[in-house]
């Protein structure tokens, strides 16, 4: 298991994903308290000599001008992770309150935000120790960061709030101060500005869309293979694909695409054997235009990729100390505004479900008599008395449906907060939830789409054999997933391809040499 060092540096969404699925562990860097300690110092002398600060010696928000006393500084940060922990709705799951730990830590070692090394050190420790806070999904609108999740995240550092063990079947948890002396942790008292810079920041948005973007670079592989299966399986051409076609427009990701179609069709007999007819002049759009089509979900997905690749490297925090001509200053800062990424959410929701819809497209071509070139309907050998995976379509129809109610942006909308001070925000939040529901859907309609691909397959073996690529990938669908001549459930086998996604594109790029 390899270390993720935490010291300020940017992450990767590997660091993130891995970290959060439990395949890497996180370490405090051994530099993070010395890199923390000229910001925690500027802070410290700012309260001592009695300056006025946002959020060290003043309100928060529309407060902001209202003056905090000196010996109610730590009752405000206290009150302040009390008073914004009001999210509601179910728990978030445990890999993104892992990811949450991690990133926050992240944020806070990277030594602008005024802090001790205490914090950052005891969110990484419950981390490993896999004590997480319990933090509902919904409160966020995304500026100023995502401050309810976060007060939530926050509250079981000072004893507050409620912790669970990762993995427990009890989503409620328990007070945190019981699970805390269980571990023999003591609760943190926390010094001026430390529960403001527990709060402000990007990191719920910046764990789901971490998750989002690392499914779907491989979702867009997935559905390269899905697709050149039913190009097999409903008798299409290649001819499309060919290179000195792509490179007439050529957008990376539609280059990308059509590359790896022409790999996992390259000696396929299958398509060869009907390479002449004059059936094979033209296809439908759905396989004809699947580069144009993937190909922009691809470069969706890479701005998307860059949004996430800057975030996991920023300081989201509020106010922020740097070094200027004449020393030390507390600026104050907008850096926690989530549009960046309610815009990335939003465009690649949107992409992902484009991807979902051709795919439905395929899946009606396959099981459609009229359209399939000779398939059985719906792709049962004895249809009437069997359905076969008629009901599959439905499914994916229906994931498509919800998907165009999914992808409506989150982000064209604001609704001011915090007495109008607050008065444009990014509603990212709610654009990466939608995100991630979005993406579980395309896996379901991918999974549908590879289901019905491999029974063309089968059907078609009469006429000749697949590629070496798509057998591949038939041949670890068919271990897990018998042909199905005679009706049985077909949920469990949509789940069961679901879950071999990965393995199916890695079946076929170890035939490739590699896909895009």
């Amino acid at each position: 298991m390899r270390t993720v060092v935490v010291d300020g540096d940017p992450l990767t969404v590997s660091d993130v994903v891995d970290v959060a699925s439990g395949r890497a562990r996180a370490e405090l860097g051994g530099g993070a308290e010395a890199r923390m300690a000229s910001s925690r110092q500027t802070v410290a002398a700012a309260v001592e000599r009695g300056d006025v600060v946002y959020g060290v010696t003043t309100g928060f928000g529309l407060l902001a001008d209202t003056t905090v006393g000196r010996t109610d500084l730590e009752r405000m940060q206290r009150a302040l992770l009390r008073s914004h922990a009001a999210g509601v709705g179910a728990p978030l799951e445990d890999r993104i309150v892992r990811a949450l730990l991690l990133l926050r830590a992240r944020t806070l070692t990277a030594g602008y935000s005024g802090v001790r090394v205490e914090l950052p050190r005891r969110l990484l420790e419950l981390l490993a120790r896999g004590l997480l806070p319990v933090v509902p999904a919904k409160g966020s609108v995304g500026a100023s960061g995502d401050l309810a999740q976060l007060a939530h995240l926050a509250l079981p550092l000072i004893g507050e709030g409620r912790l669970r063990r990762a993995g427990s079947a009890d989503p409620a948890g328990r007070p945190a101060a019981e699970v805390l002396a269980e571990a023999g942790l003591a609760p943190l008292v926390l010094a001026p500005k430390e529960g403001l810079a527990l709060l402000n920041g990007t990191e719920p948005m910046q764990a789901l869309l971490a998750f989002a973007v690392a499914e779907a670079e491989l979702l867009v592989r997935v559905a390269d293979v899905a697709c050149a299966v039913a190009v097999e399986g409903l008798l299409g051409t290649d001819r499309p694909y060919d290179e000195r076609v792509q490179r007439l427009r050529p957008h990376p990701g539609q280059l990308d695409s059509a590359a790896n179609l022409r790999a996992l069709l390259a000696g396929s007999p299958l398509v060869a054997s009907h390479r002449d007819s004059a059936h094979a002049v033209q296809d439908s759009y759905s396989l004809r235009c699947t580069p144009q089509v993937h190909g922009a979900v691809r470069d969706v997905l890479a701005h998307c990729r860059r949004v996430i690749d800057v975030e996991l490297g920023a300081v989201v925090d509020n106010p922020v100390i740097l070094e200027g001509p004449d020393g030390p200053e507390v600026l104050t800062s907008g850096n926690f505004h989530g549009e960046p990424l309610a815009f990335a959410a939003d465009m690649l929701a949107i992409a992902l479900a484009e991807l979902a819809s051709i795919s439905e497209r395929r899946i009606d071509r396959m099981l459609d008599p009229a359209l399939s070139r000779g398939l059985p309907p719906f792709l049962a050998p004895d249809a009437g008395t069997n359905s076969g995976y008629m009901l599959a379509q439905y499914t994916a129809a229906a994931l498509v449906a919800e998907n165009k109610v999914l992808a409506h942006p989150a982000s064209v909308d604001t609704i001011p907060t915090s007495g109008n001070q607050e008065d444009h925000v990014s509603m990212g939040w709610g654009g990466v939830r939608k995100l991630s529901e979005v993406v579980a859907n395309v896996r379901a309609v991918l999974a549908v789409e590879l289901l019905c691909g491999a029974a063309t397959l089968d059907l078609r073996s009469e006429i000749a054999v697949p590629g070496p690529a798509t057998s591949a990938v038939h041949g670890v669908i068919r271990r897990s997933v018998p042909r199905m001549d005679i009706d049985r459930e077909v949920a469990p086998q949509i789940a069961a391809l679901d879950a071999m996604l990965a393995e199916l594109v890695a079946a076929a790029a170890g035939v490739t040499g590699g896909l895009r």
